[in-house]
């Protein structure tokens, strides 16, 4: 039954979570990896597509995709050039301006990363609906204001690169 907690939950203090959190970072930047490498992608390409996929019908710019990755519009074209060699995106033209392109996801592409990652998004399913609402609700709040400061920082130890 979704949402029923599981077993509870063991005692943990904010010197474990964070160790468990680096473990976690570390296993998923190695997954990452290991993904792309199964995709026949680097994994900052495979970032891209990524982006490109949750984007959705709201067609990436170039520039969207250089800002969100943060790399130089030099490197995103060339990461656009290395997914469209290997057949992941294609570029249209931005209808609103001749001057950009927006980049779409090609739906072989689609599949098959959807065929790498749906098991594992299955289990990830699985693993929430040992949660319950609330739990649930704590966890995408701390994902999303634990991402946000990421972002900050990294702004921040850029900036003071300047």
């Amino acid at each position: 039954m979704q949402g029923t907690p599981g077993p509870p939950r063991p005692p943990a203090t904010p010197a474990h979570m964070l160790k468990e959190m680096d473990h976690t970072i570390a296993t998923h930047l190695l997954s990452q990896q290991e993904m792309a490498r199964r995709l026949n992608l680097n994994v900052t390409d495979l970032t891209c597509f990524a982006y490109v996929l949750e984007a959705g019908e709201d067609l990436l710019t170039a520039g969207d995709l250089a800002e969100r990755a943060h790399v130089t519009t030099g490197a995103v074209t060339g990461i656009l050039n290395r997914l469209e060699r290997a057949g992941y995106i294609t570029r249209r033209p931005d209808p609103n301006d001749r001057r950009r392109v927006r980049v779409a996801a090609e739906p072989a592409a689609v599949a098959r990363a959807h065929a790498l990652y749906g098991p594992y998004y299955a289990r990830l399913a699985t693993l929430i609906a040992d949660y319950s609402p609330a739990e649930v609700a704590v966890l995408a709040d701390w994902f999303t204001r634990q991402g946000r400061l990421a972002r900050e920082y990294m702004a921040e130890i850029r900036e003071a690169d300047k």
